[in-house]
């Protein structure tokens, strides 16, 4: 039987990476997606895990783009079985100084890329009659308010409704989930903050710690799996348990 086929947008980040090497573990072969930051190391660590991997570089602002990256994975494997949209960003201004543009590139990235690349995915499996979306979302999408974060916030509320609307138009043949993330501590996010705040987060969470990108990694390759089939249009919070939530 061929191998499974798993295409990672934001693959050179934190969590990204870190889904993209549970994949390999997984037996997967998979498509590494990246815009800013290469992914040359993350790839040598899933080809020495026996995945066969493809690097593409996509800027998902770009239709274009968007159409080359599927065009280019189906040409390399020939199929699709999962994708994960994990891809996004965040511009942390102060509301009164956020400009327009700011909040229309946030929204491009994180929400309009995902409905174009899940659109162009989806029938693809549709045809294949399988297939699994996981859309990486935030709680911030859901009742943890930073107006700093407003643009971000905004963008992964839409990816909650985007994932059950995808899930009625995929029905039955693919499974379209969200993963909402809470404090995870990835490099790159917790190099923004200070001790104080990360303490006064910490504080919140029912088990004392803040996530890790394997925790979501766990989640996002069990909802890959069989052993999820019938888990489906479903947004399943991971944040440790949080006061207030």
């Amino acid at each position: 039987m061929d191998k499974k086929v798993a295409l990672i947008t934001g693959a050179s980040g934190g969590i990204g990476s870190e889904i993209a090497l549970e994949f390999a573990r997984n037996g997967y072969d998979l498509i590494l997606v990246h815009n800013t930051h290469p992914v040359d190391n993350i790839l040598l660590e899933c080809e020495k895990l026996g995945a066969q991997c493809l690097s593409a570089k996509c800027n998902l602002t770009n239709e274009d783009d968007i159409n080359l990256l599927v065009a280019c994975a189906m040409d390399h494997f020939g199929r699709i079985d999962v994708l994960v949209n994990n891809a996004g960003i965040s511009i942390d201004t102060l509301f009164q100084d956020k400009t327009v543009k700011e909040f229309r590139h946030t929204l491009d990235v994180n929400l309009v890329g995902t409905f174009l690349l899940s659109k162009l995915v989806g029938a693809i499996m549709m045809e294949q009659h399988c297939g699994k979306i996981i859309n990486i979302t935030s709680t911030n999408g859901i009742n943890t308010y930073y107006p700093m974060c407003v643009d971000y916030d905004a963008s992964k509320a839409g990816l909650i409704s985007l994932t059950h609307n995808l899930a009625v138009q995929f029905a039955p043949y693919v499974n379209v989930n969200a993963v909402a993330a809470g404090f995870i501590a990835t490099p790159r996010e917790v190099e923004q903050m200070d001790d104080e705040f990360i303490k006064s987060e910490v504080a919140k969470i029912f088990v004392h710690r803040v996530g890790t990108a394997k925790d979501v990694a766990n989640l996002v390759a069990f909802l890959a799996s069989a052993k999820a089939d019938f888990i489906n249009n479903e947004v399943i919070r991971i944040d440790g348990g949080q006061y207030g939530a």
